[in-house]
């Protein structure tokens, strides 16, 4: 009976000391500091590479599965985050363009194009056009030399610029009658970087689009709406997660637009729920909303892929106190499992959300150099870093607690 009530004590120290363990581990990850905006975290290689054993295992046909642009994204996102990190660490160039070229060719495979129309102008619709062409002119970024693909940018540029220039709304459709402005923003940046790698050419679209797009912006927050029918007409008011791509790709676009837009989206996003954060919810703030495929299950009305996409976009909005809490609650709550050769979240259980959580913390401008802002963010790790002293001490509160009472303290001897 001793022995069995010894075992059990010493079986629940050992549970003590491994959830301290953990707790202190987590505190270690949470306090490393985080990378700049012009910096990448120095695991970005192994993020990577777990992306891209995930897309070999067929991650990015499974990620179909569970929502309409699943094998799209995957590949876009692994392949635009390798140019992103060659830009910041120039050793990583050559393999950069190897692995983004690779992501490209998928983009444009049979299987890459099957979710979208071909009948749609652009070809496919401007969601496939857009994110398409910004990756292969983030490619030429790198290396112009492949006058071939020089000519491909050029005219797949030329086409979504003739689809804006026809349109009566800024918004194209993605599927037949379907479009949201996120897609038209990644799309214009696209136009941009054209301009800013070849000759200045849509300048005045670029111009007829910010107008036309200032003008049916959300009158209920002052952004661009989440979703508008084919004819422009707002069916969603606007939500962090589109808002949240958007803003990594409006300041390519138009920096002082970028900067007004910004501040409202921090403004009407930018949450602490019960006193933790800061993260972003999906609705703004007095609105309550459901989740749905894009923004995953709502936690306190908080949407985790809004958040993790935020990173990159305070990134490029110089918002450098944003950027560096967001990443450290990912170390402390992505459950992250980091090993000499690679890296992953949630234990590799969602490859897409990997491969958002490179793109994210590799982002980075390529028109353009981010201004530095003066966003101010609260003094948001103190309740985390209390959360996680509590729970390293409950395993030993009893023993404390013991130990200070008298008639367990052991007298003196002689």
């Amino acid at each position: 009976m001793g022995r069995g009530r010894s075992a059990g004590r010493w079986a629940l120290r050992g549970v003590g000391v491994f959830v301290t363990l953990v707790c202190l581990v987590g505190a270690g990850r949470f306090l490393w500091p985080q990378p700049g905006i012009t910096e990448q975290p120095g695991s970005t290689e192994r993020q990577l590479t777990f992306v891209r054993a995930a897309l070999d295992s067929g991650a990015d046909t499974a990620a179909q599965q569970q929502f309409p642009e699943g094998h799209f994204f995957l590949n876009a996102l692994y392949g635009i985050s390798w140019v992103q990190a060659a830009h910041t660490e120039p050793a990583l160039r050559d393999t950069a363009l190897r692995e983004s070229r690779w992501a490209l060719d998928r983009l444009e495979s049979e299987q890459g194009r099957a979710a979208f129309s071909p009948a749609l102008r652009p070809a496919y619709g401007i969601f496939w056009a857009g994110w398409t062409n910004w990756l292969r002119g983030a490619i030429l970024s790198l290396d112009a030399s492949d006058r071939a693909e020089v000519q491909r940018f050029s005219a797949h540029s030329a086409e979504i610029a003739q689809a804006f220039a026809a349109s009566e709304t800024p918004f194209l459709q993605a599927y037949r009658g379907q479009a949201w402005p996120v897609d038209s923003t990644v799309a214009m940046a696209s136009l941009r970087l054209h301009d800013h790698l070849l000759d200045d050419r849509y300048a005045a679209v670029t111009a007829r689009w910010l107008d036309a797009a200032r003008a049916r912006l959300d009158p209920a927050t002052g952004l661009l709406p989440h979703e508008v029918s084919p004819d422009g007409t707002q069916l969603d008011g606007a939500r962090a997660t589109s808002q949240s791509v958007i803003h990594r790709f409006l300041p390519e676009i138009d920096a002082a637009f970028a900067r007004e837009q910004y501040a409202v989206y921090r403004d009407r996003y930018l949450a602490y729920p019960g006193g933790f954060g800061p993260a972003l919810r999906e609705y703004p703030h007095g609105v309550d909303g459901v989740g749905d495929v894009d923004s995953g299950p709502l936690v306190a009305g908080i949407s985790l892929s809004a958040t993790v996409v935020g990173l990159g976009a305070a990134r490029v909005n110089g918002d450098s106190g944003l950027a560096a809490a967001i990443g450290a609650e990912g170390e402390l709550l992505g459950l992250p499992v980091d090993l000499p050769g690679s890296k992953r979240y949630a234990f590799g259980l969602a490859p897409i959300g990997d491969a958002f959580v490179v793109w994210s913390s590799t982002a980075r401008l390529l028109t353009t150099e981010p201004a530095v802002g003066d966003w101010e963010t609260r003094w948001w790790r103190a309740p985390w870093l209390a959360v996680l002293g509590l729970l390293a001490l409950a395993p030993w509160v009893g023993r404390l607690v013991t130990l200070r009472d008298p008639r367990h303290r052991r007298p003196l001897s002689g």
